[in-house]
């Protein structure tokens, strides 16, 4: 496939989800195309630093069976979160052992929200891993991280789809997003983290909507609202939806584009 000069990637928050991600690259690797400036925040930053870091996607969800989250060494008592950020350092270190931005194959942006100044930060260069860090803390689950006297949380919070950092390096970005939404009911609020999860789509939604315009192409597996995003028990199935997902999309697209030149 003939492919444009710099093609972007903008991966969504979403959780454990974000395993669709993982999916999606898959399709995007077979159907010949090969981005090279990838955007991500939350488990979209984690997938896009390991896809930036040159790791197939194989690798990727390698990474996500096998890191545990809820181990009981990962939880703290004297932070602002029951699971420290700090202690997955380790498991990030083993893929990145450069621990820069500059030693990735592909150009990456992370993005987190500034907590003392209600911003979003897009970090690109210098340190590697606290940014991803940082960019995954979901706001009572994970520590914040602390940042050249900064204190940053979840990228998602004010921005789950940043886009805006392609916008005036490439000339094709695909957008996926792994947190669509659906009308819940009453009988659905049984736990605190539901409340939580209904939160975070709510906040979400409306402004990565907007941003969809941006890219040539988006890649949203409905069915993803069956899936919660501290579920990781669902992880091949999750894949396999993102996977089939941008299957259907890039093909509509290389159809569409075949259908507009006439050929």
């Amino acid at each position: 496939m003939k492919t444009s000069k710099n093609i972007g990637l903008v991966l969504s928050g979403g959780g454990f989800k974000g395993v669709a991600h993982i999916g999606a690259i898959q399709a995007i690797q077979e159907a010949g195309i090969k981005p090279n400036y990838i955007s991500g925040t939350s488990a979209g930053a984690i997938v896009g630093s390991l896809y930036a870091g040159g790791y197939s996607p194989q690798e990727i969800r390698n990474f996500f069976q096998k890191t545990s989250i809820f181990n009981f060494n990962r939880f703290t008592r004297k932070k602002a979160g029951f699971l420290d950020s700090e202690k997955f350092h380790d498991d990030l270190e083993n893929f990145f052992p450069e621990n820069s931005f500059e030693a990735l194959p592909k150009k990456l942006f992370v993005t987190a929200t500034n907590l003392i100044e209600g911003t979003v930060e897009v970090f690109d260069k210098g340190e590697l891993i606290k940014p991803i860090l940082a960019s995954a803390a979901f706001p009572g689950v994970f520590t914040p991280i602390m940042i050249q006297d900064q204190l940053y949380a979840d990228g998602g919070i004010l921005d789950n789809f940043p886009v805006s950092p392609l916008m005036k390096h490439c000339d094709m970005i695909i957008g996926v997003d792994v947190s669509p939404i659906k009308k819940p009911k009453i009988s659905d609020f049984k736990h605190s983290y539901n409340v939580m999860q209904r939160a975070y789509y709510l906040r979400a939604m409306p402004n990565a909507e907007i941003k969809f315009k941006h890219c040539d192409i988006i890649i949203q597996p409905k069915q993803l609202v069956n899936h919660g995003i501290f579920n990781s028990s669902s992880m091949d199935k999750v894949y396999a939806l993102g996977y089939e997902e941008a299957q259907l999309q890039l093909e509509l697209f290389l159809k569409n584009r075949k259908n507009d030149s006439g050929n």
